[in-house]
């Protein structure tokens, strides 16, 4: 692709960099078929080739960009599902970060959308407040039909994701040691939003880590990863949330492992060494970032000691396959602990999470959901599950099945409890209690 820098522009590192990538673009149109926007619109500009050239001429001229370029970039959900099929490699993820930097640098949005994305990371990014939003968000669930009459759809689109119950988690600890033989010592990220919405994830990831011989860690001080500021363009917030987990991390290793549950978070993890140009700690940390099942891969999963037979349709978050190119490792999990796993048509596309995908692009984002709802549905499984807290949040509600993490059902089959999501919901239970698996 042809580009019209000015040489001022291209001393800026992130301008360079933007070109090198722009450069690569040969307008061969095989994202198109795989970008969900151009999917449902059919729109050139919804696809990541026009998003390119808007974000070009944005980045050549300077200054605010104009309304409808803001539109279809805002449009865009960074599912990366365009970087898995580019024959060419350009890396998209650079492109979108720093058009929506010069968005968020340049473009003034109606007071509407400035109150809601300031908001959305001040409450999002801190359990505590999040909790009470959530209290909140349960006495206001009834509201959801009236705001959707009245148009309100983002404030709807909250009160969708609000679960109906307040998830109770097992009681936090530092440390947990490994059983058995020690095979070493990992953090777990704690996250912001996953440990209020579905604290039950981690209960399991942590017994199934020490399972598989590590010592596992909660490193106090943690925060956010920093994946919801980069979503809207904040990029010093986003490092200055790296920056602080790189402390923390630093004051409590060393660690053979940084582990996460959440596959967005993952992706940003390993993404550190690109936000921290020049910063070995960041290197050090995107090196030894791990999805929680791509790290029981590597170890090998525990004994099964509860086979079963469960069919299971695997949903694969867009930033675990296509973000980190994790493919194969879940659903090969799932079968060696005795579930049958079912593919879902058009896996390759995103279920309209995406962050915060689902509350500023309420339409798109519904579309979405019912379009991966059929999809689910049609495998006949008895149950969804889905390594992302966002599309677990998102097809919560969608479906008639039970949408849990694939860690809760490693942890299940191989001595741990039944997943809280599951109980009830499988059929009669075993003497003693325990639902069938096999049911």
């Amino acid at each position: 692709m042809k580009t019209e820098f000015s040489a001022a522009q291209l001393a800026e590192p992130q301008t360079a960099a933007s070109h090198a990538e722009l450069r690569k673009c040969v307008h061969c149109g095989f994202c198109t078929a795989t970008c969900p926007t151009y999917v449902l619109t059919g729109d050139e500009r919804d696809g990541p080739r026009g998003r390119i050239e808007l974000i070009k001429a944005m980045l050549e001229a300077g200054g605010p960009p104009p309304a409808e370029t803001v539109l279809h970039i805002d449009r865009c959900l960074s599912c990366l599902g365009c970087r898995t099929t580019c024959p060419s490699g350009v890396d998209y993820a650079q492109l979108m970060d720093h058009g929506r930097a010069h968005i968020e640098a340049h473009y003034r949005r109606p007071f509407g959308e400035r109150l809601l994305r300031w908001l959305l990371p001040q409450v999002l990014t801190r359990p505590a407040w999040l909790r009470a939003g959530l209290a909140f968000g349960r006495l206001g669930r009834p509201l959801e039909p009236v705001l959707e009459a009245l148009k309100l759809l983002p404030l709807a689109a909250l009160l969708r994701l609000v679960p109906a119950a307040a998830p109770r988690a097992a009681a936090a600890q530092h440390s947990y040691p490994p059983v058995g033989q020690r095979r070493g010592r990992v953090a777990l990220l704690q996250g912001c939003v996953e440990p209020v919405l579905t604290p039950t994830i981690r209960d399991a990831a942590i017994r199934l880590l020490t399972r598989a011989g590590y010592d596992v860690v909660l490193a106090a001080g943690e925060g956010c990863c920093g994946a919801l500021s980069e979503h809207l363009g904040r990029t010093e917030e986003a490092a200055g949330f790296a920056r602080r987990n790189l402390r923390t991390w630093e004051r409590a290793g060393p660690f053979d492992a940084i582990v996460t549950t959440a596959a967005g978070c993952g992706t940003t993890l390993k993404a550190y060494a690109h936000r921290l140009p020049g910063d070995p700690a960041a290197a050090s940390a995107a090196q030894i970032a791990r999805d929680v099942l791509e790290l029981v891969a590597e170890a090998g999963l525990p004994p099964v000691t509860r086979p079963g037979r469960l069919s299971v349709a695997y949903h694969a978050p867009c930033s675990l396959q296509h973000g980190q190119g994790i493919r194969a490792e879940p659903a090969a999990l799932l079968a060696q602990a005795g579930y049958e796993v079912r593919p879902i048509a058009e896996g390759h596309l995103c279920c309209g999470s995406a962050g915060v995908y689902n509350i500023l692009q309420p339409q798109l984002a519904g579309r979405l959901r019912a379009r991966k709802a059929i999809a689910m549905q049609k495998t006949g499984a008895v149950i969804v599950a889905a390594g992302n807290v966002g599309c677990i949040a998102q097809m919560r509600g969608a479906v008639p099945m039970p949408v849990v993490h694939p860690v809760e059902l490693l942890d299940w089959a191989t001595g741990g409890p039944m997943p809280p999501t599951l109980v009830g919901a499988l059929g009669p239970a075993e003497p003693g209690g325990q639902p069938q698996i096999g049911a």
